[in-house]
């Protein structure tokens, strides 16, 4: 179940992955300014074996306290690691940059801990894409990005699924902002049908319309064009994974933001996935299984991205245009 809160007037907002039962999770890392909490605890050696929630966030470290309200909530429900009479929700989060977005950002006391309960309490397996939750305001590099998801029931009847905010620091669509990089792997015209751009040589230009927007809105010519950025998401699975295979799953889902996002995983980026599993459906050889999980999640996260922009939509006040079929 997924989960979303917004503030229009903020233009951020937070999104929480939920499951009836704690999920066994890992994640890996390839941008090279992540925001996390709590993630050390998702490593193969480490001695918690499962976590209650997964937060995506907006907000960079403010957005970090939505976790917090997440956890308001798991507690209020009895849910939670217990230790003795203690009891302890367990709820890794990671966030995006969208500070200079056009939002209003001056608040006195920080949103996100309401924002992440709010997302809490909204918790369903029909949800929104696009500018909803932890997608709100993120921006690619040439237009608006978002909230996306996508997913597959393999032939052997695993379903493994993405959900991912775009914000990265590179484009998602080609030059002329018509194409997505992610056209190859589209199913059912899932984001406009439009197939590949059939241009050669791409890739080589960095031009970025939310840079040039981002120095404009702080006045400040010397602000590096790489910072303010992040793809965060999360790849799930019913397959029974233990948390070194979580890991590798989100190693090999990282190559989905590369084919959907060029460049990807900069100095700026923050870019991160977590990987979860409900552990519903035992495999009879998680080593055969596992490559083709980690492949169809890298699939799914391609799709979610190009998802994430096509459902954006616009809003007052917003830095760049959304997608639009007619760009030329």
């Amino acid at each position: 179940m997924v989960g979303n809160a917004s503030d229009a007037a903020l233009k951020s907002g937070t999104t929480v992955l939920l499951a009836s039962e704690p999920l066994t999770a890992s994640v890996h890392v390839m941008g090279g300014a992540p925001g996390t909490r709590e993630t050390d605890l998702l490593a193969p050696d480490k001695s918690v074996a499962k976590i209650d929630a997964l937060v995506l966030s907006g907000g960079s470290a403010f957005g970090l306290d939505a976790c917090s309200g997440v956890v308001d909530g798991l507690r209020d429900q009895g849910r939670g690691f217990t230790l003795g009479p203690a009891l302890i929700p367990l709820v890794p989060g990671a966030i995006l940059f969208d500070l200079l977005n056009g939002g209003d950002k001056d608040w006195q006391d920080n949103p996100y801990r309401a924002l992440g309960r709010a997302a809490f309490e909204d918790v369903s397996s029909d949800f929104s894409l696009g500018s909803h939750g932890a997608g709100t305001g993120a921006l690619t590099a040439m237009v608006k990005g978002g909230l996306g998801s996508a997913s597959f029931v393999l032939d052997s009847g695993v379903t493994v699924g993405a959900l991912v905010a775009a914000n990265p620091m590179g484009s998602v669509t080609t030059p002329g902002d018509r194409h997505f990089w992610a056209a190859p792997f589209e199913v059912d015209g899932e984001f406009g049908g439009l197939g590949p751009d059939s241009a050669v040589g791409l890739g080589r230009s960095l031009d970025s319309r939310k840079m040039q927007a981002m120095r404009a809105l702080a006045a400040d010519n010397d602000l590096p064009s790489e910072r303010g950025n992040t793809t965060i998401a999360i790849v799930a699975t019913d397959a029974a994974l233990t948390k070194a295979e979580c890991q590798r799953m989100a190693t090999a889902a990282h190559d989905g933001i590369g084919r959907a996002t060029v460049p990807a995983h900069a100095p700026g980026d923050g870019d991160l996935v977590f990987a979860a599993s409900t552990g519903g459906r035992t495999l009879a050889s998680a080593e055969a299984e596992l490559g083709e999980i980690g492949h169809a999640a890298a699939l799914c996260l391609s799709r979610a991205i190009a998802r994430a922009v096509y459902c954006a939509t616009p809003a007052e006040n917003d830095l760049l245009p959304c997608w639009s079929p007619t760009q030329t």
